[in-house]
């Protein structure tokens, strides 16, 4: 007696990152690559995007005509760029948001706070060319404001520049999430950056940099606390 082989499952087959992209349609949620999509990756898909994104790379190498297999210095670059897209300069994409204890803010402080510089390594979205910089961040809390430590904010910073972004647009995000988990009373965020799509490529221009803010609550509504904020930021007077 014969048997039929068993009928593969539905999703044999199918690319890991077909089902992750369908996950995110079906929730009509946005998968920018400035996004955060780590709700909607399951356990151990993260290792089989790898894979994938390994052997996708392996094909950009080919049709960039490089001999991967006689050449020693290209024999793992495929795996080597996986690793560091997934795992370092685009994590924030796929790990959750790192977990940030809060505290009541018992002394009741209501003065001008500001942490940094933080260092930010990030990638421009348009060339995937490497954006580093710096970022200060003043806060003004009041009596409900929940304080957080100092080293968490440079681990929010990590999470929201570890995607490609725009300079623009990544100040935004770090800014609506520093005011969700803290609520003060204002929030001020400069950014100060250099751009490899300018200096590595383009017109290569060096010395070149992009500054840009957002200010929030008394920051807008109070110019001697915003001027206060931007003159005590080293460099920046």
């Amino acid at each position: 007696m014969s048997f039929d082989p068993p009928s593969p499952a539905p999703d044999e087959g199918v690319p890991v990152s077909v089902k992750i992209r369908e996950r995110l349609q079906a929730a009509r949620k946005r998968f920018h690559a400035n996004d955060n999509i780590a709700e909607f990756i399951n356990p151990g898909e993260l290792e089989a995007l790898l894979d994938e994104v390994e052997a996708k790379m392996q094909g950009v190498l080919d049709s960039l005509v490089i001999d991967t297999e006689g050449d020693h210095n290209t024999q793992s670059t495929a795996r080597r760029v996986a690793k560091m897209y997934l795992g370092e300069v685009f994590k924030g994409r796929y790990v959750n948001a790192p977990t940030i204890t809060e505290f009541p803010n018992a002394e009741h402080l209501n003065e001008l706070m500001i942490v940094g510089p933080i260092t930010v390594r990030s990638a421009c979205s348009h060339h995937f060319c490497p954006v580093i910089g710096k970022i200060w961040i003043g806060v003004m809390p009041n009596e409900h404001t929940n304080v957080i430590g100092l080293s968490k904010y440079a681990r929010l910073v990590d999470w929201v520049m570890g995607r490609p972004q725009i300079q623009e647009e990544a100040v935004v995000q770090l800014a609506d999430l520093i005011m969700e988990k803290t609520q003060p009373d204002g929030l001020a965020v400069v950014m100060e950056a250099s751009h490899f799509c300018m200096s590595w490529r383009g017109v290569r221009e060096m010395d070149s940099k992009m500054i840009n803010s957002v200010m929030r609550g008394v920051f807008l509504t109070n110019p001697t606390l915003r001027r206060e904020f931007l003159s005590l930021i080293p460099g920046r007077t």
